[in-house]
């Protein structure tokens, strides 16, 4: 119904009036509803050196924007019917690119946070855990224990500048938002966060974190306890839901030493910080909470199941590649899924080494010091590519399981012929049933072994572009290179998708916002008076868009505001979930409300210079806000 009332609101307001009534939309995203212009915008009605005509019947300037002023507040306000405020649905899915899943056979899924969802009850654990490893085996001061974990400190998507310990927020066009940088705990005021970079907000390229948002090793930007040039980026992005954690922690952990007037490595600090957060989950400590309470761990469970179900009953095939070891895989399958969840997957596998898995065709072998006892796993065996069967102890005769397609099993029972990667698993200790492929195989290499890539994988399955869909939740790591390099389809699981949607709909952020739009069409449009009283005015209006960005921005996160917008920029993890996902969604289970067959269209957003109203907006209640007629003529 809430698009019943927004095509309500435009016949009411579209129709042409003489004498200043509203009149049809102006194809202007400048105009109040649409954002402030672009870089070098203008009105072409209204060019930047000409003065504003003179109010009507003599009256003064400044009592002419003010009354402009009244009747945008009162359009506003009667422009939203109370329906405006449920428009998004949080379990719907959202299209960055159009995609047919008639055309999608093959459906691929990562496990932590696609398949298995987890509560933010896990989070304290993991910065409780780590803090303790700093103290406990890095040696840092015993205050450092003082600290909780705050889940509403952070957000995923911050960017770290490890020279500067500063954690900040940093927009699509690489520029920090004033009033989301923060050392330690505390925030760093915008006059010193534009000094620190060099009288700008904006973070050249070359500081930036690489292609996985990833910078040099510590121990390569650092020399005798002092940082040196850098050749590479120096700052960090942190882009999956682990991370905030470890944030939470780098950021207590940097606030001790300030608070106490240590003196402190940055580069240092940070790979320690990183480092006892990597302890927690090599150490399986996280496998071990996970296990011993799933109940409390994992949640949707059953909607996992259904969404798997349903798409074997439809006739896909399912693929499963994920980092995790193959131990912890199976128990919290076994919890969502049952006994049986391996009959639903044609390919498992585990312990898969993302994102090198989809780009590196070499072979990792012994010695290389990357294997299991090098990391101190507590396994000694590492379940490389767990596909088409089941892991087997040692001196256990494999036993195949029925359900793959005749080509594939015809393929799959020559695995030891497809490359060497593949083939080395003959030669492991492990037995196999000879004769013809009927069942899955199963490759188990041993101890201190890592081999298998993408490209092994596509040779084998014949599993490429477009009719494969592929779903993660870190854009880098599993979705990234799928979609880049193999073509792929790619779907992005958000969990805080649903939490930022429902503070969309609250009547408080919709009538924020809409303000705060219309405002600033209104200052782009009065402008043009510059006498002293004008000036005082638009100056005031500055104000209050200020403070009104700060309300919308603290409705999502008090520090940082929303995951996916500076103030009205998209953020830089936003830019890079359109660029590297043809859909996203809050969790897996809202395939559940779409056919198999669903074709998903994404709106088309109007460029700077194109109409911001299209058919598709009125017909599903995403109308621009329209705005006063002496606006009209805007661009």
């Amino acid at each position: 119904m809430a698009g019943v009332g927004l095509r309500a609101a435009a016949r009411r307001y579209l129709p042409r009036r003489d004498h200043g009534g509203p009149r049809a939309a102006s194809s202007s995203p400048s105009c109040p509803g649409c954002g402030p212009p672009g870089p070098g915008a203008h009105c072409p009605g209204a060019p930047r050196s000409a003065p504003a005509s003179a109010p009507a019947g003599g009256a003064e300037p400044s009592a002419h924007l003010w009354a402009r002023y009244q009747d945008m507040r009162r359009l506003v306000h009667d422009l939203l019917p109370p329906e405006v405020c449920s428009l998004l649905n949080p379990a719907a899915i959202y299209a960055n690119n159009e995609i047919s899943l008639r055309n999608v056979e093959v459906y691929g899924f990562d496990y932590d946070y696609t398949l298995a969802q987890y509560a933010d009850t896990l989070h304290p654990e993991i910065f409780s855990a780590a803090r303790d490893i700093l103290i406990e085996h890095y040696k840092y001061p015993e205050g450092i224990r003082k600290y909780d974990y705050n889940p509403s400190f952070a957000i995923r998507g911050l960017h770290y500048d490890i020279q500067k310990s500063l954690l900040m927020k940093i927009d699509a066009f690489h520029y920090v938002q004033l009033g989301t940088a923060y050392r330690g705990l505390q925030p760093v005021p915008d006059e010193e966060v534009i000094d620190l970079y060099g009288g700008t907000q904006h973070i050249p390229l070359y500081q930036m974190s690489g292609f996985y948002g990833k910078v040099l090793a510590p121990s390569a930007t650092a020399q005798g306890g002092q940082l040196h040039d850098l050749t590479g980026p120096s700052i960090k992005q942190f882009m999956d839901i682990f991370s905030l954690p470890e944030m939470a922690l780098l950021s207590c952990v940097v606030d001790h030493f300030l608070g106490h007037g240590l003196e402190f490595d940055q580069a240092h600090l940070y790979k320690d910080v990183t480092d006892a957060i990597r302890d927690v989950h090599v150490k399986g400590l996280m496998y071990q909470w996970i296990e011993r309470d799933m109940e409390k761990y994992i949640l949707r469970g059953d909607e996992t199941f259904a969404v798997l179900s349903r798409l074997v009953a439809h006739g896909k095939q399912l693929f499963l590649i994920t980092n995790s070891p193959f131990s912890f895989v199976d128990k919290g399958m076994r919890h969502m899924v049952g006994a049986d969840w391996r009959q639903l997957f044609d390919v498992v596998i585990v312990q898969a080494d993302k994102p090198s898995f989809f780009t590196d065709r070499r072979k990792y072998g012994p010695g290389r010091g990357d294997g299991p006892r090098e990391r101190g796993l507590a396994s000694a065996c590492r379940p490389v590519c767990l596909g088409w069967g089941h892991p087997l102890a040692d001196g256990q005769a494999f036993q195949p399981t029925l359900g793959l397609s005749e080509n594939l099993m015809r393929r799959a029972h020559c695995i030891g012929t497809v490359s060497p990667a593949w083939k080395r698993a003959r030669s492991i200790g492990r037995k196999w049933l000879p004769g013809p492929a009927i069942g899955p195989l199963c490759a188990v290499l041993s101890s201190s072994v890592k081999e298998g890539n993408l490209f092994d994988f596509l040779r084998l399955t014949e599993w490429r572009g477009p009719r494969v869909l592929y779903f993660g939740d870190h854009l880098y790591s599993d979705l990234a290179d799928l979609m880049l390099r193999h073509g792929w389809r790619t779907g992005a699981i958000i969990p805080e998708l649903e939490r930022e949607i429902r503070i969309i709909n609250t009547e408080q952020y919709m009538h924020s916002l809409t303000w705060q739009q219309a405002l600033t069409g209104l200052l782009e449009r009065m402008q043009t008076y510059q006498d002293a009283e004008s000036r005082q005015v638009l100056a005031a209006w500055m104000k209050e868009r200020q403070e009104l960005r700060c309300i919308t921005k603290a409705l999502f996160n008090a520090q940082f505001g929303s995951i996916f917008r500076t103030f009205h920029n998209p953020t830089y993890f936003s830019r890079r979930l359109v660029r590297f996902s043809d859909l996203y969604m809050a969790s897996l289970s809202c395939l559940l409300n779409y056919r198999v067959d669903f074709t998903f269209y994404p709106r088309r957003t109007p460029l700077q210079h194109e109409a911001p109203l299209w058919m598709d907006q009125l017909c599903t209640g995403c109308m621009k806000t329209p705005f006063l007629g002496d606006m009209a003529h805007i661009r």
